[in-house]
């Protein structure tokens, strides 16, 4: 895994390679490569023990031409100021090529939460509620679950806020508990979009998704889901892994037996049914039809690149190959489908949770993933239709085309930077 990588630089190339398939002035293209703003704020907060630690926490806004600031809220050890711009500026392109009505924004907290007890991450969290209190709400900037982050941080957020503002504003926040303001199926939405995505990447290559092999690293909500979701698919997920290794089994493991494992044994190393174990790196490079990273940013680099055997990869972490490894796959003909499509399940059911908050009425699980669906299948046809048309060198390429338009569409359409 490459460390040295910068995201954010990674972002602003990505965005560069788009611009020469999409008619924009290099004025405005300079304009959509930086964020608004970002909120740099240190958290004093109280321990159990009576001592005061202080943590660096972020919230970075990138572009709001085509509605709020929208994106999750991380607590990492490695969380950087370069890592949550690069992400909100990925999510600015994730709801515009998925075509929901949202820029794209991201926060986070430099934490390892498992250090912390419950009543400590709740105070830590509500801190941080306090001073991104005057820059979100409903209709500014809307946080919503990431990395170590779920319903519980979210009802605390959505809690601190309603409070200081002496509101009922459910939709200040997505990603919440249901008996909180949250939507069904949110939960599962990330796997649900990284299935559908690989289902229609398989037929668009004319090959069978069934029966197909299947690694996944990260086995986290999204890479518990997305393996989850591709073997009811009929896929054959025959390795997955978390930060203490992986486990592998030719036959195809029992995705929800090792999830059950990991949740009583805190990771999937140890696994009875495996065959064998191996190193996350080792499972970048197996040969494997489906390769689906799903943990952090720069899990590949060039160099493992140059290893990875899988036919298709579909990115279900955020910026998981470093711009080098990119072109070192589309030498070797690899398909990469690109995150901005494949975990846009979790942005996507975010926006129905906010649609909901906003007309408080409330839809079936089932009219939840049938939306999903059709968004994401139209976002893959569109995808493809650029992919063809433009002679773009590779999916995200033409993916950022799509998205780029249409962001600049919405600025153009607004007056472009008035008065």
């Amino acid at each position: 895994m490459s460390d040295e990588v910068d995201p954010f630089e990674s972002l602003q190339e990505q965005i560069d390679d788009a611009a020469n398939y999409v008619d924009v002035s290099a004025d405005v293209l300079e304009r959509l490569k930086r964020p608004e703003r970002v909120l740099e704020t240190n958290l004093a907060v109280e321990m159990d023990d009576g001592s005061v630690e202080v943590f660096e926490a972020y919230r970075s806004q990138f572009n709001g031409d085509r509605g709020p600031y929208k994106g999750g809220i991380r607590y990492h050890p490695g969380v950087t100021r370069a890592e949550v711009k690069a992400l909100s500026g990925w999510m600015v392109f994730k709801c515009a090529l998925v075509n929901i009505p949202y820029g794209g924004g991201k926060g986070g907290i430099e934490i390892d939460p498992s250090d912390y007890s419950e009543s400590e991450l709740e105070r830590i969290t509500r801190s941080f509620a306090t001073e991104l209190r005057p820059i979100i709400g409903e209709d500014r900037d809307i946080p919503a679950p990431d990395v170590n982050t779920g319903q519980r941080e979210m009802n605390w957020v959505k809690d601190t806020y309603e409070t200081l503002e002496r509101t009922t504003a459910p939709g200040v926040i997505t990603g919440k508990a249901p008996d909180s303001g949250g939507s069904l199926g949110r939960v599962e939405a990330t796997g649900r979009s990284i299935a559908f995505t690989a289902r229609e990447a398989f037929d668009y290559l004319d090959r069978d998704i069934d029966g197909a092999s299947v690694a996944v690293q990260g086995y986290g909500n999204a890479g518990f889901n997305g393996a989850k979701f591709v073997e009811d698919l009929g896929a054959r997920v025959v390795a997955v892994s978390d930060s203490s290794g992986a486990v592998v089994r030719e036959d195809g493991l029992d995705t929800r037996a090792v999830k059950e494992f990991k949740s009583e044994t805190g990771s999937v190393t140890g696994y009875p049914d495996a065959d064998r174990e191996a190193t996350n790196e080792r499972l970048l490079t197996m040969d494997v039809d489906l390769l689906v990273p799903a943990a952090l940013e720069n899990a590949i680099d060039a160099d493992i690149a140059r290893d990875v055997a899988a036919d298709v990869v579909c990115e279900a972490a955020n910026g998981p190959l470093t711009p080098e490894a990119d072109d070192v796959l589309v030498e070797k003909d690899v398909h990469v489908f690109p995150d901005i499509l494949v975990n846009a399940g979790g942005v996507t059911v975010s926006y129905f949770e906010w649609v909901q908050n906003r007309g408080r009425f409330y839809w079936s699980e089932q009219r939840v993933n049938e939306e999903l669906e059709s968004i994401v299948v139209s976002a893959f046809e569109d995808l493809i239709e650029r992919y063809e048309a433009s002679g773009a060198p590779n999916l995200r390429t033409a993916a950022y085309a799509v998205a780029v338009d249409r962001v600049v569409d919405a600025y153009e359409q607004g007056g472009g930077d008035w008065p």
